[in-house]
């Protein structure tokens, strides 16, 4: 397992508190080191916001709303000021409960708006791009750790122009879960037990996602463990990693009396559960057996390239770690039923699929890059504006 200097982390733009204690020269080395992968996933980034901007402008809606008051989001502003249903209802939605939603990033939001000046709105939208921006740094990290600077860069520009990426810019967790899981499986790959352990407890806090976390991050400290390795710190991140997603799971149950009541809430309410893939193969034959909306076009793509890319991340060799990460998340995507049109956003956390890519795009000569990049961005930026301008669901 590959391990890092603290001079070669500095050279990866690895966060100072990750290696040592901090200072400002170190954080200054740490942020130069990640500068061109936070300078060139913000370009991508504004180019959509951008095309966003202008397109809502002439609709006559305010891009603000757009991304901070849009699905999902509304329901994480809605937490942060009046907190958890008591049971299987809610006032605005008798049928749903907030329950569902995991509670790191409502209460940031709250803790936000609590000593700013900002609305809960604001906060969400601050924390989000803010997230964003740490996962693309952890992405850098990683694609830098695995291959090298140049391919660690386009790994965060790769994230930055997916279909959804509009939603990394949202009030939405896909981002901050994402650069918790990204550091968390750094920490694991660097063998910092103790920094994988709380980042994995946070992230199951963030999204039901971290079941695909959880599973990684446990057995590369079981077996470090077992081997005797790095004394009783991998022992300590056995037990913080899976604590924030178990502990939230236990305390529904206990708050709906029944230990499946997370399940069951997402089951009744919210209309998903796990059938193992029938459900999506079904509608998807649906979806390209006739005239269909774009989006729902797009969605079969992302998948059908996500499972391609898998096979090559498998063949190209990465470490198991982030192979059977990213392999419960695209599992996790396929094998749920419901929600056909969020299944590529689903996918968003699983950025181990984009080394492939980003290595691809690393061989090619500059101008060539240039162009691929510069056009993906036009197209993720349209497609953002389609979500939230056309598309009527959820992005």
């Amino acid at each position: 397992m590959p391990t890092l200097s603290l001079g070669d982390a500095a050279r990866a733009g690895e966060p100072p508190s990750a290696v040592s204690m901090a200072t400002p020269r170190r954080l200054g080395t740490a942020t130069r080191g990640a500068a061109p992968a936070l300078l060139a996933y913000l370009a991508v980034r504004v180019v959509g916001l951008l095309l966003l901007t202008a397109w809502a402008q002439a609709a006559g809606k305010s891009v603000v709303t757009l991304l901070g008051h849009s699905w999902d989001a509304v329901w994480y502003v809605e937490m942060a000021e009046h907190g958890y249903d008591g049971g299987y209802t809610h006032r605005a939605n008798p049928w749903q409960s907030n329950l569902a939603f995991f509670p790191l990033y409502p209460l940031l939001m709250r803790t936000v708006a609590a000593v700013t000046p900002l609305d809960a709105m604001a906060a969400g939208l601050v924390l989000a791009w803010l997230a964003s921006l740490l996962a693309a740094w952890g992405l850098f990290a990683v694609g830098t750790l695995l291959r090298d600077r140049r391919t660690g860069v386009l790994l965060a520009v790769a994230w930055g122009v997916v279909p959804h990426a509009v939603v990394e810019s949202m009030a939405y967790t896909e981002g901050l879960f994402t650069a918790l899981a990204a550091w968390s499986l750094y920490a694991v790959l660097t063998r910092r037990w103790l920094a994988a352990g709380v980042l994995c407890l946070a992230a199951g806090l963030t999204r039901p996602t971290a079941a695909a976390l959880v599973p990684p991050v446990v057995l590369a400290a079981l077996v470090a463990g077992w081997r005797r390795r790095d004394g009783w710190r991998p022992w300590a991140c056995v037990l913080l990693a899976p604590a924030g997603w178990l502990g939230y799971l236990a305390w529904v149950g206990a708050r709906v009396g029944r230990p499946d009541g997370w399940f069951h809430i997402q089951r009744a309410g919210w209309n998903s559960s796990w059938d193992g893939g029938q459900w999506t193969v079904t509608y998807a034959m649906r979806v390209l057996g006739r005239a269909s909306p774009l989006d729902l076009y797009v969605v079969s793509l992302v998948l059908l390239v996500a499972v391609a890319l898998f096979v090559l991340t498998i063949l190209d060799r990465q470490p198991w770690q982030l192979l059977l990460y990213s392999g419960l998340v695209l599992a996790m995507s396929l094998g749920a039923a419901g929600y056909y049109w969020a299944k590529a956003r689903f996918l968003l956390p699983a950025f181990p699929l984009l080394l492939p890519v980003a290595a691809g795009l690393a061989r090619t000569r500059a101008p060539r890059m240039v162009v691929v990049v510069a056009t993906l961005a036009l197209v993720s930026g349209y497609f953002g504006g389609y979500l939230l301008l056309v598309w009527n669901h959820s992005p």
